[in-house]
This record gives structure tokens, C-alpha cells and sequence, in this order.
């Protein structure tokens, strides 16, 4: 059992809301989606890959959605939002085809995983932030930065201990 001296957090948010993921590197996939242009996830081969590096602490868990990670990880959820128009640009850029684009904008408007990052974590842990322009994006990092700095010193020698 270990302690962990850095928090866990969770970068979640519809594609295209400014964020990054890394399936492919980890090979956690059961092959590709040809209607939806995406690797299927095989849950619980990335749900064992990540648990040995989430243990000591300090890890950025982006992905699409979050409520797969056991609460006992995270210490935060960071859920980015981005205007719709803004967000319809982004993904048409991408050559999303039509399906994958319809679904990512409904979910984005009806506040998907919003909603989900709410009932699979506690409130308090859970953030709505803004990525439209650079300036949001920039603004963002400063505000996670200055959130570990805070829970570091809150959690000085007394960090959960992970099982």
C-alpha cells in the first residue's frame, strides 16, 4: 500500500473541447470503429494498465468520459465545455464523419459528461471549465496548476493511501 503525494485528475469532455488521448500507445483496444473512425475501448485491459500508475499519485487521466475510474483515484475531474458553434468547427476540421459528429454535438449540448462526472464523483471534486478560445485554455492550466499546489500543501503527510 502506498501514499500517494500528488493528486490524481481526471480531463474529461466531448472531442474537440481541447483535450488529448492516448488508447492507441497502451493498446487498449478490441480493433477499430470504420461508422465512428475510433478505436473500440476494452474497459477493463486500460482500467489494469492504468491502475499500477495511478497508485503513487501525479497522474492526468484525458479522456472522453470519466465515470470508468474508480472514485478512489481521483482527487479531481476537470470537464471542459466548449460553444457549440465553436465545437462544430473543431470537429467538421477533423473530418468527423456524419454519425460521430452528431453524436459528440449531442452530447455536448445536453451536458453528457457534465452530468455523469456529477454522479460518479463527489460534487466538490468536479469542475465545468471553458475551452473556447486559447485564453480559456491558458487560464485553465493556471487554474489546475494553482489546485495542486493547494492540495499538496493540504494534504502534507497525510495523503489517502491507495488499496
Amino acid at each position: 500500500m502506498s501514499t500517494r503525494t500528488n493528486p490524481n485528475i481526471v480531463v474529461t469532455g466531448t472531442p474537440g473541447t481541447g483535450k488529448t488521448t492516448h488508447l492507441k500507445d497502451k493498446e487498449c483496444h478490441e480493433g477499430w470503429d470504420d461508422e465512428f473512425q475510433s478505436w473500440i475501448v476494452d474497459e477493463d485491459k486500460l482500467l489494469d494498465e492504468l491502475e499500477k500508475e495511478v497508485a503513487d499519485g501525479g497522474c492526468i487521466l484525458d479522456w472522453h468520459a470519466c465515470d470508468l475510474f474508480p472514485q478512489r483515484w481521483i482527487d479531481l475531474v476537470v470537464v471542459l465545455r466548449t460553444d457549440s458553434t465553436t465545437l462544430y468547427d473543431r470537429l467538421t476540421a477533423r473530418n468527423y464523419p456524419d454519425a460521430k459528429l452528431q453524436e459528440n454535438m449531442d452530447t455536448e449540448i445536453m451536458e453528457v459528461l457534465l452530468q455523469e462526472a456529477k454522479d460518479s464523483y463527489d460534487e466538490e471534486i468536479v469542475v465545468e471549465l471553458r475551452s473556447d478560445e486559447t485564453e480559456e485554455m491558458d487560464a485553465n492550466v493556471e487554474r489546475i496548476e494553482a489546485w495542486v499546489k493547494q492540495w499538496k500543501e493540504d494534504h502534507k503527510g497525510n495523503a489517502p493511501a491507495q488499496t
